[in-house]
């Protein structure tokens, strides 16, 4: 039996609770760490799934044009075979970014400042179609933890949800594979580690990291709930037991626009550490 491949991109974002939510599914793992040494295959070959998690890397070159790691270029080209051949795909993050860029689409510095804490995102009309969104609640609770945004969609991706501030909070290229912006595999403990060290970061924007770590621990049930579920069709799917996985796709490898990214209802107010003031 095949197992799903994950990428841990960054030692400060493992697998976490997804790591849990994939063992209750029953879906086998195989967990390679290249910022450890680990060497990402050519292609997928047997693998059920790939899953793909986040870094504090940059998903666009440096300055002199450098990868933001050296496996990036590498890691890619593994995205773009996923979504050729179909295979199921889940970018959390930095690993959603990464398939956005390996797509053609655009990853920059947010203008709009850190995201950092508990939040809403506003689930977009074309999720009501959706194989794992389509049960996802209007507004359901995450996690964000981040510095850059998708600015721009690949072609005929599929916006999900979004948020005021930062509008591709999720997206689904093709009919196998999905990014999400923000975070929901974290536990109490990555997140004191994250707070801990971004103490510049949090003080920049007046955030004081105990309430940070505080707020954000309290919603971890309520993230659970809207996840755990969607986690789990995704980890039927990759295992070929999901009743209702199949829809219409009109090309190879790339779903309709549904109207375009923008298409479907208005964005949810974005909603980030409200007890904090904001």
């Amino acid at each position: 039996m095949g197992t799903a491949l994950v990428i841990e991109n960054d030692p400060s974002d493992p697998l976490g609770r997804l790591g849990d939510w994939f063992a209750e599914a029953e879906l086998p793992l195989t967990v390679l760490r290249p910022h450890a040494g680990d060497q990402l295959p050519a292609d997928l070959g047997e693998h059920l799934a790939l899953v793909v998690l986040g870094g504090d890397q940059s998903a666009y070159p440096g300055p002199t044009g450098e990868p933001g790691a050296r496996w990036f270029p590498a890691l890619e080209g593994l995205l773009r075979k996923a979504v050729r051949n179909r295979v199921p795909t889940l970018g959390v993050c930095l690993g959603a970014q990464l398939l956005a860029t390996a797509h053609g689409g655009l990853v920059e510095r947010s203008t709009s400042g850190p995201e950092i804490g508990p939040a809403l995102v506003g689930r977009r009309d074309a999720a009501d179609n959706d194989p794992l969104f389509k049960r996802v609640p209007l507004l359901p609770d995450v996690i964000q933890w981040h510095s850059d945004e998708i600015t721009e969609l690949p072609l005929n991706a599929v916006l999900l949800a979004a948020s005021t501030r930062y509008p591709h909070q999720a997206f689904r290229l093709g009919d196998r594979a999905w990014g999400v912006q923000f975070h929901i595999e974290c536990d109490a403990e990555m997140i004191a580690a994250w707070a801990g060290h971004d103490t510049a970061v949090l003080a920049e924007l007046g955030y004081d990291p105990e309430a940070v770590v505080a707020a954000t621990v309290e919603i971890l049930p309520d993230v659970e709930e809207a996840w755990q579920p969607v986690v789990a069709r995704f980890a039927a799917l990759a295992l070929g037991t999901l009743p209702d996985a199949d829809m219409p796709v009109p090309g190879p490898g790339f779903s309709a626009p549904s109207g375009g990214p923008g298409a479907g209802s208005g964005p949810a107010p974005g909603r980030t550490l409200p007890l904090l003031g904001q």
